[in-house]
């Protein structure tokens, strides 16, 4: 196996934007390179480019027309290229200035973003293992291998990182962090690897705490002072192509009132970074929310995940993937383990949404509720039904995360749940007629304990409310 030297030749030349030492390339819908450069040169001239790979000139690019250098601004295109690599690049202009950019790869980038669970409070020590193909554009805007933490916002180039680290803290510097850091990045990075065969590129833009309100995109013309502003630097920055992004944010906007436009603001935001990115169709997975150890609002939390629940419906091209089940490190945030299995959950429905169905199964949905009698006991079930499930339901032990609820209050009227196939069967000791008065949910309050999944380890939505007024319904 050969590996490209690492490191840079620089002689009168510069790239400020789209081509830098370690970089993952975003491929063509033809698997193909189609990077755009810009920088800086000390004299005009064309410039050609010869990629070699382990040390030998590739076939068809050798000394290939790659741009122009004009009152020493440096412009070009690198096309063709297939996926793979790595590569080296070498530009030269014909006024003998030359540049070689080592180690590129060509496959798929992916933009991280939201508050703390994206950005990674798993421990370190936990973290899942790096791959050699699955890079990081970090927050000092340097392309390597991706290992927690990817986010290390310490060394970010935008202010925002450091404004808000200093809002939250009265003042500081922000130092390095030792022991967390570890998100589902990695893991999804290496998800996606696996599937598609390509490397990967990740560009971590997530900060612990912010609320849509701090992701708006009105924001973005304060450009680095502002959360959608850095996030949309940072993607021109690496060549201004990805394949998709991959979204964890929700609990900073679970307070009763700001969780009342959740969907109305999301939904802005992806219509914006849509238009941002050039990619009307640009493929969005989302993460609901899980759990939380202390006081926050009941109502605005559930909302949230509800709305979430509901967002694909609302916004195209978009996926949700639960995460109610997994462990948590702390009081809000889900642990490094937890992380690894979210982010190959998260690769699943991403490639749901680019490559269809062929690829797998989209996340579980819920499909139809039914209230049933039960002749041996006198009372009523409820059978709870889903679609997408990969094989069948299962649990580790007793199944657990339904509850019924009456005007906010969950009263303890489920006493088992039996799992058939791709349903659940909810024992209750209530008739149909008092069935009729609760709300059906599922992962109900703050940290319900839910242990339902599938055969390929994904859970079930968080959902709810769900009148029970009707004898059967099918919900969306």
């Amino acid at each position: 196996m050969c590996l490209a030297p690492r490191g840079g030749i620089l002689s009168g030349m510069e790239i400020t934007t789209g081509l830098f030492d370690h970089m993952v390339v975003q491929r063509t819908s033809k698997g193909t390179s189609d990077a755009r450069f810009v920088g800086r040169c000390s004299c005009d001239g064309e410039v050609v480019a010869t990629v070699k790979k382990c040390g030998r000139t590739l076939k068809g690019f050798s000394s290939i027309p790659a741009g122009a250098v004009k009152e020493g601004v440096l412009s070009g295109q690198l096309k063709g290229v297939p996926e793979g690599g790595p590569y080296d690049v070498i530009l030269r202009c014909s006024c003998g200035c030359h540049l070689t950019v080592r180690d590129i790869l060509v496959g798929d980038v992916w933009i991280l973003a939201g508050q703390s669970n994206m950005q990674g409070i798993g421990f370190q020590a936990e973290a899942e293992k790096p791959h050699r193909l699955v890079r990081a554009f970090y927050c000092d805007d340097r392309w390597a291998v991706a290992k927690d933490p990817i986010h290390n916002l310490w060394e970010a180039v935008d202010a925002v990182h450091h404004d808000l680290w200093k809002q939250r803290t009265g003042g500081g510097q922000r130092q390095k962090d030792t022991v967390f850091g570890a998100g589902p990045g990695v893991s999804f990075g290496r998800a996606m690897h696996k599937v598609t065969g390509v490397p990967q590129g990740l560009i971590p833009c997530a900060h612990g705490g912010t609320s849509m309100d701090q992701w708006s995109p009105d924001l973005k013309e304060k450009g680095g002072s502002s959360l959608y502003g850095a996030m949309i630097r940072r993607f021109q920055k690496a060549g201004g192509s990805v394949a998709g992004v991959f979204w964890y944010q929700g609990e900073s906007d679970s307070a009763a009132e700001s969780a009342l436009r959740y969907t109305e603001k999301m939904s802005r935001f992806v219509s914006c970074l849509r238009q941002d990115t050039g990619h009307p169709d640009l493929p969005i997975v989302i993460v609901q929310i899980a759990r939380v150890f202390f006081d926050v609002c009941v109502a605005g939390w559930n909302s949230v995940q509800e709305q979430q629940r509901l967002l694909p419906a609302v916004i195209p091209h978009l996926a949700t993937v639960p995460a109610i089940d997994l462990p948590m490190n702390d009081l809000i945030h889900i642990s490094a383990g937890g992380h690894k299995r979210l982010g190959r959950r998260a690769a699943q429905a991403m490639c749901v949404l680019r490559y269809g169905r062929r690829s797998g199964l989209p996340p579980i949905e819920l499909e139809t509720v039914a209230i049933r009698p039960n002749k041996l006991l006198g009372t009523a079930d409820i059978e709870v039904s889903f679609r997408n499930v990969s094989g069948s339901l299962r649990s580790n032990g007793p199944a657990w995360g339904f509850a019924l609820v009456r005007e906010g209050k969950q009263y303890d009227r489920i006493f088992r749940v039996d799992i058939q196939g791709n349903t659940a069967v909810c024992r209750t000791s209530c008739s149909a007629d008092d069935l009729a008065s609760y709300c059906l949910h599922y992962g109900y309050g703050l940290a319900p304990v839910c242990t339902i999944t599938d055969e390929d380890d994904r859970s079930l939505p968080v959902f709810g409310p769900l009148p029970l007024s009707q004898e059967e319904r099918r919900c969306v």
